[in-house]
């Protein structure tokens, strides 16, 4: 073959893909803020994991954090700095947060306000937060790529660990109150409801050799938590475990859309149960990897859909309510919080910056992330709609929503006041972000 026909073959070939792992110490300081209060101890260190896919036009990221949520301002913050050391863009930097209480939370815009109406209390720490991000950052700097030649696709059913917050009352009307940890034998007898009780397993493979596994799944991540004890809770430490099982294979864990999934009926919100439901994580990552089916892979590709929610704008979620509360010294502490994130989202809805709803591609298999405290609905028809394919759902990417909950359940009365969206129309706008991001 002559030389101009080879380079030619060699343009037109698909790209050849590559992968580069890192993580970081993200574990904030004793007397720093969590979103429980203020950090009194560490039971264990909080990581930053991630991994950086090559050979998809510009560099896609996913990045998970051991944090419980990032907001509007601190969201794009975060995307920014790790997007300028992958060399790629804001969209591309797949950022989530496991979601675990006892753990820093952070929208800096929201802290500003705060701050300005003399609020005591922080929310967050900007300047540990920035340099936080520095950190990860030059973690990101020297991660070092080797090649992607084979992906792999496993899943794991867990059984007695999720349970859904939804349940009927006796008289029949619909509660959403069944919480992460209960001893109220009433409610542990109560079924489980609906959940995704498969955890998923996405594995990149040079050859015959197992480089990075990201394993997810649907359950907010809390066991006994609220007192100050920094941790990254039962999924943290899965994880760790798994990672010291396989040394080699760098271990990523993510969060799925797990707005209305706990342990609930399975967690009485002892230290013992914490082990138990880290074993059963744990269990349901080495059945997904015995599971594991591998296939070739030499390229991918990535899609991005703008999402806007309208904002709920009645009662106490009108701009001039939520002003007035927050600089009302007399409210609760976490009423002038809820006001200043409330005010930080309409900020954001204001100048017109959408959320971004993005997926990677493999064909066979594909990545997507989606904002806030999804409810699991929203991840069981993302999988619909590649029913041949394996879907994995990442939940708690851009956080400022809140709770996102199907149409149904707003139907049944849904009205938590975590939630800043205008519940009536946010299922038809997620959906359909969806249904773009998946379909070329």
């Amino acid at each position: 073959m002559r030389r101009r026909d080879l380079l030619l073959s060699a343009m037109l070939a698909p790209p050849r893909l590559s992968l580069a792992t890192f993580d970081a110490d993200i574990t904030p300081p004793v007397g720093g803020p969590l979103f429980t209060g203020i950090a009194r101890s560490i039971v264990d260190r909080l990581q930053a994991r991630g991994l950086i896919l090559h050979g998809a036009g510009q560099p896609v990221v996913i990045l998970s954090l051991d944090w419980c949520e990032i907001r509007n301002d601190s969201y794009d913050l975060w995307r920014d700095r790790i997007a300028a050391a992958a060399r790629t863009t804001r969209e591309r930097v797949l950022l989530t947060c496991i979601h675990q209480h006892d753990a820093p939370y952070t929208d800096s815009y929201a802290q500003q306000l705060l701050t300005q109406n003399n609020v005591p209390d922080p929310l967050c720490d900007p300047a540990f937060e920035t340099q936080t991000i520095a950190r990860v950052a030059a973690a990101v700097q020297t991660a070092r790529p080797r090649p992607i030649t084979e992906i792999g696709a496993g899943q794991a059913r867990i059984e007695q660990l999720v349970s859904n917050r939804r349940y009927l009352l006796p008289d029949g009307k619909v509660s959403f109150g069944r919480t992460s940890a209960t001893r109220d034998p009433a409610l542990r007898a109560l079924p489980e409801g609906l959940t995704d009780p498969y955890l998923k397993t996405i594995s990149f493979w040079d050859r015959s050799t197992p480089v990075a596994a990201l394993s997810c799944f649907s359950i907010h991540p809390m066991s006994y938590y609220g007192q100050g004890d920094v941790t990254g809770d039962f999924p943290a430490l899965a994880r760790t475990l798994r990672q010291s099982q396989s040394p080699n294979i760098f271990q990523i864990y993510c969060s799925g859309a797990s707005g209305d999934t706990i342990g609930g009926k399975y967690n009485d919100g002892t230290p013992a149960t914490r082990l138990l439901m880290r074993d059963k994580l744990l269990q349901g990552m080495e059945t997904a990897w015995k599971n594991t089916i591998r296939r070739p892979v030499s390229a991918a590709s990535f899609r991005n859909t703008h999402l806007r929610f309208q904002p709920r704008d009645t009662g106490d979620f009108r701009i001039d309510a939520m002003q007035r509360i927050l600089a009302d010294p007399k409210e609760p502490r976490r009423r002038r919080f809820d006001a200043a994130l409330g005010l930080s989202w309409r900020r954001r809805l204001q100048q017109n910056r959408p959320i971004d709803v993005p997926c990677l591609d493999f064909g066979a298999a594909a990545i997507l992330l989606v904002p806030a405290e999804a409810f699991v609905q929203y991840q069981l028809w993302a999988q619909e709609e590649r029913p041949q394919d394996f879907v994995v759902t990442l939940g708690y990417g851009e956080c400022a929503p809140g709770y996102i909950p199907t149409q149904s359940n707003v139907d049944e009365g849904y009205d938590d006041h975590y939630s800043w969206v205008h519940l009536p129309s946010a299922e038809r706008a997620f959906r359909t972000a969806i249904q773009k991001a998946l379909h070329p």
